[in-house]
């Protein structure tokens, strides 16, 4: 999807798309620290999760055979 939208820019303004081709790496790499923030974050809500529902899971018990369908 990006490269035909980029095709299409090419077509219609070539100096914006090269602009675009040689700017993206660079963007890439400032959005990489956000995108690992988000990574972390999200694996400490399940952890958190997972910490909270622990109790429920040893209340449960054993699962059986037969329940795991």
């Amino acid at each position: 999807m990006k490269l035909l939208l980029w095709l299409i820019l090419l077509v219609l303004c070539w100096p914006l798309a090269l602009l675009v081709l040689i700017l993206y790496p660079f963007i890439w790499l400032v959005l990489l620290p956000f995108r690992l923030l988000g990574i972390t974050v999200d694996a400490v809500f399940d952890l958190l999760s997972a910490i909270l529902h622990l109790p429920a899971r040893l209340l449960r018990g054993p699962r059986r055979a037969s329940d795991a369908r």
